[in-house]
């Protein structure tokens, strides 16, 4: 018999986490029907000398935007994944009144740092209702599945428009409507609902996101509507302290935890080390095992590296945005502003003037910026040129700051220098969670746990500061292959990356390697999968900019039995859909 499609000869890591085995993989109808010694295909990939696995879930996007006009889904495509998750931080464009699209591109915009010319230019805007927008998407042909939760903010000024964004109190009437839009939405296929409570995301305005300080009786009500239903989950990103107190962090997880409770369903909270609080995380640690413990299903999500931005001269953000001398430039060309820094005098008047704000009213910056603008020296000491193969666990005395201190120069010169190299395209790393320490010790206590998910990848958001889309393949080459300590197998790191993201969100179908199951996979090369620089490019409608980052390795990406990736290259291929739960 001949199979439709064969990988043939590769080590086969199943999603199980037990051990790796020689072995092929037949394909038909979109679905995996064999896996053994000598199958034989109509059409086959050759995996001699590679991993064959699961196609990565990757459950924590911004697509939201995207979707309604991109078929490619770039860069998750290029970094194993097969299924997307968006819908996250509470944001999104669905469900939408005619009236009300403007906020909610504002909001985008402030949030995940998407040019608003983009969205304007590129949705589609042919939906209202939830169930409306999945049936909208469901008309694109795209490479990779979408799955869609249902954001908190769009819910709540639907329903309560101009209250909403002026941050009022829900009604027990508005309570009620969200609970059934929400409802509404479970019923036509969307996977869960998220909500956000950080002061970190703002609108473009610089206000609030309108769920931010919602009352726990609001969430609660909401979380409902998964009541009698049998798939969905809740998710939330938070700072924990929205109050400021020393009983903001109990209180706040408080509201959470009822949340969870209320809806009956798993849940899951953004894990990572903040600068303002760096045991934070421990406490949330504690709190998610002691509910755990008492039956409410709750994991975090964890990145498995530093985050934080990419500075450049063509990104969003860089150490001198908020200089006078650059800002009367920041309009010109990029050769123009390069040719302009390199003069004496311009460069002897920027390096002595400081910095402007750039957050406060009127501005979706977070404060954290300025604080950070004012103090060089900390930037410094985490901040290193993002070259091809660069290490995401540099060494401090690596540094830009170190540079100084070893050539007796003013750090502030030498971080404008390192700008301008490569003719003003040199791109700068700086983490600023998960590396106080200047090392990744805690994002391996954070990845090791029971209770954590790969998450936070945030593909197609902060397109001009962050391409953290290539987080799969990053932990796939240094947790599993190049750090010297404290690392995992590869088959506990597919584990993460595909079935349990899988088995979290309820996509029963997909996520390991198995007859019966759904064709998605990859062919990785996994000695020579390796990350390449980040590039801007300007693809998106209206001519708006972005990172990408592509990887090496990558044999092939299947997705629902049609090869979509080869050796990094699209195929043209386009298998994927909106991926509705409850088996719709």
């Amino acid at each position: 018999m001949k199979h439709e499609l064969v990988i043939r000869g590769g080590l086969v890591v199943d999603g199980s986490g037990e051990p790796a085995v020689a072995a092929d993989v037949a394909i038909d109808r979109g679905r995996i029907t064999a896996i053994g010694p000598t199958l034989r295909g109509q059409r086959e990939v050759d995996a001699s000398g590679a991993l064959v696995t699961p196609g990565f879930v990757d459950i924590h996007t911004h697509y939201d935007g995207q979707v309604s006009w991109d078929a490619d889904l770039a860069p998750s495509v290029f970094h194993g994944v097969t299924t997307v998750v968006i819908g996250n931080c509470g944001v999104g464009f669905a469900p939408c009144k005619r009236a009300d699209r403007e906020r909610l591109i504002e909001l985008m915009q402030g949030v995940e740092d998407i040019p608003g010319s983009a969205l304007h230019e590129g949705l589609t805007w042919d939906w209202e209702s939830f169930p409306e927008y999945l049936d909208a998407l469901g008309r694109v042909p795209r490479t990779l599945d979408v799955a869609c939760q249902v954001p908190h903010d769009p819910l709540r000024v639907t329903v309560m428009g101009d209250r909403a964004v002026a941050g009022e109190p829900a009604t027990d009437a508005d309570v009620a409507e969200m609970r059934r839009l929400l409802r509404e939405a479970l019923v036509a296929g969307a996977v869960g609902f998220s909500t956000g409570r950080t002061d970190n995301h703002k609108d473009i305005h610089g206000r609030d996101t309108p769920a931010a300080r919602s009352a726990s009786s609001e969430l609660a009500g909401i979380a409902e509507a998964f009541r009698g239903l049998d798939h969905g989950v809740l998710s939330a990103v938070s700072d924990f302290d929205l109050n400021d107190s020393k009983t903001a962090f109990d209180g706040e997880f408080d509201v959470l935890e009822r949340m969870s409770e209320a809806s009956g369903r798993r849940f899951s909270v953004s894990l990572m080390q903040r600068i303002k609080d760096s045991e934070e995380w421990r406490r949330i640690l504690r709190r998610a095992e002691a509910a755990t413990a008492r039956g409410v299903t709750m994991r975090v999500q964890v990145a498995p590296r530093g985050i934080g931005v990419i500075l450049g001269l063509e990104a969003t953000f860089h150490p001198f945005v908020g200089h006078p001398t650059y800002k009367a430039m920041a309009h010109l060309p990029l050769a123009e502003r390069v040719q302009a820094l390199r003069r004496p005098d311009v460069r002897e008047r920027l390096l002595a003037e400081s910095p402007d704000r750039v957050s406060g009213d009127g501005s979706a910056v977070p404060p954290l910026v300025d604080q950070l603008l004012q103090n060089l020296d900390f930037v410094a000491l985490r901040l290193w040129p993002l070259v091809d193969g660069f290490d995401y666990e540099p060494r401090l005395p690596d540094s830009l700051l170190g540079r100084a201190m070893g050539s007796g120069r003013r750090t502030i010169e030498v971080v404008l220098d390192a700008l301008l190299e490569d003719e003003g395209r040199a791109l700068l790393y700086f983490p600023i969670f998960n590396y106080l320490q200047g090392n990744l010790n805690v994002v391996a206590d954070m990845l090791h746990h029971p209770l954590a998910l790969p998450g936070l990848s945030d593909g197609g958001a902060h397109v001009g500061t962050i391409c953290d889309a290539s987080m799969p393949t990053f932990l796939l080459t240094h947790w599993t292959r190049d750090r010297q300590d404290r690392r995992m197998s590869v088959e506990r790191a597919i584990q993460m990356l595909a079935a349990d993201t899988a088995a979290h969100m309820g996509f029963a179908d997909r996520g390991r390697l198995a007859p019966g199951l759904r064709a998605d996979l990859n062919v990785i090369d996994h000695g020579a999968l390796r990350l390449r620089k980040p590039r801007i490019v300007a693809d998106l409608p209206a001519g708006g900019r972005r990172f990408l980052q592509d990887a090496v390795g990558y044999r092939a990406t299947v997705v629902a039995g049609e090869v979509i990736v080869t050796d990094g290259q699209l195929t043209g291929a386009r298998p994927g859909r909106v991926l509705r739960g409850g088996g719709r």
